[in-house]
């Protein structure tokens, strides 16, 4: 059985935790934005977490081996997470033959008990791999481009049963569900008192180091809601739209008038440049 003292996603959480900080959890779709998220931790001394979607792997499959690459040559800390996995059999696949750091063993598409079974039995599975597991307390309502919608389930918050029953089905980092959604909140992030701040902090005093707490559906946040988050006990912090909207609208304004290879490169540029900002304010800047 493998061992998890090593596991490089929990190693990079747990200094996060000790030092009060947080660490981007940023979801790549190519090998430009995986190259430019990797430039950014160089550049910044920062610690990071690559995030691919499952649907990715079948898409693009050699580009998990290109992220497995880039984390063994860094010369700061780099895990390879796997985002929202949803199906038993490709869990299964991934642990076998991909080298992942962690995994998101993702049933909040069951109900409560299901989820908490399946969850259970996975994450056995993944720890004998010496690979970590984060589950999803509650439900985060929504979708965005790689997961399931779940839009149309009822979103449940997360109670502090929830908290024990999935800490007691033996997972490493707890998602829980805040008032957070997938997708998108608007230009002007999450309304007044959409984020429930209080739970995030009652959740994180009551884990008290048995997990490590992740927070998913940041798309549209402005830097104070990120900031607050990290001090109230959120360290792996999932970001997708945050981050790769410079890169999607850069696309949208240049595509048709630069070349190719122009375009690529400064389109790694100006995402390294956003990525090195959200760096700084989360405060992983300088902690590698």
């Amino acid at each position: 059985m493998a061992s998890l003292q090593q596991n490089r996603t929990l190693q990079i959480l747990k200094a996060a935790a000790e030092g009060k900080y947080g660490v981007l959890a940023a979801i790549a779709y190519n090998i430009e934005q995986l190259t430019a998220l990797v430039r950014a931790a160089e550049s910044r001394r920062s610690p990071l977490i690559l995030q691919l979607f499952p649907s990715t792997l079948k898409q693009l499959p050699t580009l998990a081996h290109a992220a497995a690459e880039a984390v063994k040559s860094a010369t700061v800390p780099i895990s390879l997470h796997i985002d929202h996995a949803q199906d038993e059999a490709h869990i299964r696949e991934i642990m076998a033959t991909l080298c992942v750091d962690s995994i998101m063993v993702d049933m909040s598409h069951y109900e409560k008990e299901e989820n908490l079974a399946k969850t259970r039995v996975l994450a056995k599975e993944c720890h004998v791999r010496g690979v970590a597991v984060e589950a999803e307390s509650g439900r985060i309502n929504g979708g965005e481009e790689g997961i399931a919608d779940t839009g149309d389930l009822e979103a449940l918050f997360t109670t502090p049963e929830d908290v024990e029953d999935f800490i007691k089905a033996d997972i490493d980092i707890l998602a829980p569900s805040i008032g957070n959604v997938h997708g998108d909140y608007g230009p002007q992030g999450p309304a007044p008192g959409q984020l429930h701040f209080d739970r995030l902090e009652s959740i994180n005093k009551q884990v008290n180091n048995r997990v490590l707490v992740c927070l998913h559906g940041t798309n549209d946040f402005p830097p104070e809601i990120m900031t607050r988050c990290i001090e109230n006990g959120a360290v792996k912090l999932n970001v997708n739209k945050l981050l790769l909207e410079v890169w999607n609208e850069f696309l949208r304004q240049n595509a048709a008038t630069t070349p190719l290879v122009r375009l690529i490169e400064e389109g790694m540029d100006v995402l390294q440049k956003e990525t090195e900002r959200w760096m700084d304010i989360c405060g992983s800047s300088g902690k590698a």
